[in-house]
């Protein structure tokens, strides 16, 4: 094959200029016209009509080819070919995307083109194919374009100069805001929500009319944004911030209706750009993975009219809960505001006011120019006419004129000068048909004279005065209003706070049982129905071989608690953190809640909402040391914990109180003593104090208990021994003496009972919670278990299997069983089995078991303090 190149050294071919540059230079330089290409090119809208190129493009191509929404619908795949071939020289199918976006009236708040056909829906469903819709412009999107063929916007070359294009529409309405848009750039993007066209319209209305005004005055017409999809605006904050400083972040909750008679929740809303199909594909997964709890099934319910989800709840369900759980996860979404266009060509973030002001400046731009233009056609007009008239007025002369010419240039040349008219009115009157010379005819002319006439003056009197030019952009608005306004859409609901974990969590009553091997978990209360005393209870945890229970309580699922452990540190908790399981569980490693070191154990539990800042925390050891602590002390509990108390070498703490300052104290022993003191006997002291001696114990005793006594609340004094045994005594019969004393004997300890594990101050209506090591659970009202006096062996509360002894009780206070007990009525399950669990045999005991014996030494006499 042969070649008419001639053949060329490269030796000696030169370049005509050869430039050195830094390789970071270059680089950074194109980077720069590279993100700056794409920033005004392709990814920003323009501040002045809210479009990016590539709608502009389209909108315009669209006019070009008279496809408007008095035309019949064309091809979408013509459409796209007219623009890619003639503006905008990208991909067919980012022309097609954007224009099925604007045919989405869930993507589009105002709709700019009038699709026919399948151009996508809520369900992420994709358009069909280009070759299959139809479109043609909505009559809202003619108005971007009015006038724009009376020199109101500059027109620039095409990509291939063979046409030329608009910079921008002129935009007879706010589009940014109305439509609002998004889009990513080089190191930046933009975020701008629709809003109601009748409520942008009166903002720009009023800073045309009052330019000082603020922000907060232009808010008073924009209420925030308003959605295709409607769904509600969680709180007016964050829209207001938006507006004040261009950036914000808009909580938007779908629109939904809890029935709790029917057992549903129907959502008929979904937050802006939300997939329906994605959303209940989520719900779907979340309800089989556990992670959302009470719903039964799940139905889209959709059709042509709207949006219908509905969630089936399950009998026992919670319609609270699930909505919260739903709330948390799907039913809720941010919209980040980024209100980010084009200024002038260069990125700017704008607040509300500069948004629309940079409108107006533009809209005045336009009307001005319009004017301008309009003005040179009438004032041409005029002169045309006022060349007819005088004709008219001499038209035999003129008409004559005529007829002696020559030719058309001699007869213009004629007219031009015998009778002083201009180059363009002589050109008209050679043209004119005899027919034009009747006298209807001339009326015709003077009248439309009379009226070109006015126009003139009244585009004079727009040109020379500002606020006459403004006075038509106002009325030019409020017809916008008229013609397309409509309703707001999205709605505001008020901000109850975020929704929280906590929030999804059933608000109920609940036992919490540790082991020493550190096992915890959490149980309802209701699981553990009341008993007769003396009963065995039910299982309550299922034990490795080798631990024991360590500690139980009752709680509130949602309250905070304060954890004080035998080593004399302090723990925050919230109950509900602690893993919900059965009876027959063994519960979760403690580790993940509380950094407890070996051999630590809870001791004590203190509700958080028990405490006020003028009460104090009562302490008590086992060598028999106590100590108060204001509660204030403990504000800032590290998640490690912190020091409550100072321990001596060997003691530990055993219980805690919370007192007012006004309270007497009882601390029981091990060996049964008892001692009651006024608690101002103890002074208040810091946390890291040891605290004074609250009982003289004597040799190989140790503390068991404290109760913290209101004389107008309370009425006994219960006192459980490990072996199951216990007893209330009326409060007189622990008479006030000073701290640091022996004490009396409150129960008699032995064999048969053992030694003293609790000592409570309880009223009527409190239930005893007590647990075996074994993990036995029982509960019981407290007015089962006999009243006798001190001195005594008391009567069966728990009966033990062999070997089995009580770790640990707690009171629940008689409000917490009320309602407890209302509740089991509502539900059907008051008929408790009182006698469910009670062993044979396992009522009172026998006489000299609850009196003890007749001849008993006085050794319960107060032994003075040393």
């Amino acid at each position: 094959m042969s070649s008419d190149a001639p053949d060329v050294d490269p030796g000696s071919v030169r370049a005509a200029q050869v430039t050195n540059a830094r390789i970071e230079d270059e680089m950074e330089q194109s980077y720069i016209d590279y993100a700056m290409s794409v920033i005004a090119g392709r990814a920003l809208p323009d501040v002045r009509d809210g479009l990016k190129p590539v709608h502009r493009r389209i909108l315009y191509a669209m006019h070009e080819a008279g496809v408007t929404s008095n035309s019949s619908h064309r091809k979408s795949s013509s459409v796209v070919g007219e623009t890619m071939g003639d503006y905008h020289p990208h991909g067919d199918s980012a022309i097609y995307d954007t224009l099925a976006r604007m045919a989405q009236d869930f993507s589009m708040r105002y709709p700019l083109v009038d699709g026919q056909g399948n151009f996508g829906s809520v369900d992420g469903d994709p358009p069909a194919a280009m070759r299959y819709t139809e479109a043609r412009m909505a009559p809202i999107a003619e108005e971007l374009l009015a006038d724009i063929e009376r020199d109101t916007v500059d027109f620039s070359s095409n990509y291939d100069d063979r046409l030329e294009e608009p910079e921008v529409l002129p935009s007879a309405f706010p589009n940014l805001l109305v439509n609002g848009s998004s889009g990513i750039a080089v190191g930046m993007s933009t975020n701008i929500p629709p809003h109601n066209l009748g409520e942008v319209v009166d903002a720009t209305i009023e800073l045309i009319q009052s330019p000082d005004c603020t922000v907060e005055d232009l808010m008073e017409h924009v209420k925030g944004p308003d959605f295709p999809t409607g769904a509600n605006i969680v709180g007016r904050n964050a829209v207001h911030k938006a507006y004040k400083t261009g950036r914000g972040r808009v909580r938007v909750r779908a629109e939904f209706e809890v029935n709790e008679e029917e057992g549903r929740i129907v959502i008929s809303e979904l937050p802006f750009q939300q997939n329906k199909s994605r959303l209940v594909e989520r719900i779907a997964e979340d309800v089989n993975d556990g992670a959302i709890e009470g719903i039964r099934d799940l139905r889209d319910e959709s059709d042509r009219d709207g949006i219908r989800v509905v969630v089936e709840l399950k009998r026992d369900a919670m319609a609270s809960v699930v909505k919260n759980q739903l709330l948390e996860s799907h039913l809720e979404r941010t919209f980040g505001v980024i209100n980010l266009a084009l200024v002038d060509g260069s990125p700017q973030v704008l607040d509300l006011k500069e948004t629309l002001r940079h409108y107006v400046e533009h809209r005045r731009d336009v009307v001005r120019r319009r004017s301008e233009h309009e003005l040179a056609e009438r004032e041409d007009r005029a002169h045309i006419l006022e060349g007819r008239l005088k004709a008219l007025e001499q038209v035999d002369d003129v008409v004559e004129t005529i007829q002696d010419s020559d030719d058309r240039d001699a007869a213009k040349a004629a007219l031009e000068a015998e009778y002083e008219f201009s180059e363009a009115q002589a050109a008209h009157i050679v043209r004119m048909q005899l027919g034009s010379l009747t006298s209807m005819e001339t009326q015709e002319i003077e009248s439309e004279y009379e009226d070109v006439t006015a126009r003139i003056e009244r585009l004079e009197t727009i040109l020379a005065n500002p606020d006459e030019l403004d006075d038509v952009i106002i009325d030019e608005l409020r017809e916008i209003k008229d013609e397309y306004g409509d309703e707001r859409r999205t709605s505001f609901i008020e901000d109850v706070g975020d929704v929280t974990h906590e929030d999804l969590i059933p608000e109920e009553e609940c036992v919490v049982v540790m082991s020493e091997d550190d096992y915890i978990k959490r149980m309802s209360l209701d699981t553990f129905r009341a008993q007769n005393r003396g009963g065995k209870g039910i299982i309550g945890t299922d034990l490795k071989e080798g631990d024991r229970v360590s500690s139980v309580f009752a709680a509130n699922s949602h309250d905070y608690l304060l954890v004080f452990t035998n080593q004399g540190q302090i723990y925050e908790l919230k109950t509900y953190e602690i893993p919900e399981m059965s009876r027959t569980a063994r519960g979760k490693s403690a580790v993940n809640l509380l950094d407890l070191d070996d051999g630590e154990e809870i001791e004590a539990v203190v509700n958080t909402e028990d405490l006020d800042d003028d009460e104090f925390l009562t302490m008590v050891t086992r060598d028999g040391y106590i100590k108060r602590t204001a509660v204030d002390e403990f504000a800032n509990i590290r998640t490690t914990g912190i020091r409550a108390i100072r321990l001596e070498d060997g003691d530990e703490l055993v219980d805690v109180e919370v007192t007012d300052g006004e309270r007497d104290i009882v601390i029981g022993s091990r060996n049964g003593m008892a001692i009651r003191f006024d608690e101002s006997e103890a002074r208040a002291m810091g946390r890291t104090a040891r605290g004074v001696i609250g009982i003289d114990l004597r040799e190989g005793d140790a503390v068991a208990g404290v109760a913290a006594i209101d004389d107008e609340y309370h009425n006994w004094v219960l006192t459980v021994t490990e072996n199951g045994y216990g007893k209330r005594s009326d409060l007189d019969e622990y008479r006030l003496q000073s701290r640091n004393g022996k004490g009396l004997i409150d129960i008699k300890t032995g064999d048969r009972n053992g030694q003293a594990v609790a000592i409570e101050a309880v009223t009527y209506g409190d239930h005893l919670l007590a647990m075996s090591d074994a993990g036995q659970i029982m509960r019981t009202r407290v007015e089962e278990i006999s009243t006798v006096s001190r001195n005594t062996k008391g009567v069966i509360v728990m009966n033990l299997d062999p070997n089995d002894t009580v770790a640990s009780v707690d009171i629940v206070p008689e409000a917490v069983n009320t309602a407890s007990e209302q509740a089991a009525e509502e539900t059907g399950d008051a008929d408790e089995a009182d006698g469910a669990g009670e062993a044979d045999g396992a009522g009172e005991a026998d006489g000299a078991d609850e009196g003890g014996d007749a001849d008993e030494p006085e050794d319960d006499e107060s032994v003075p303090a040393e």
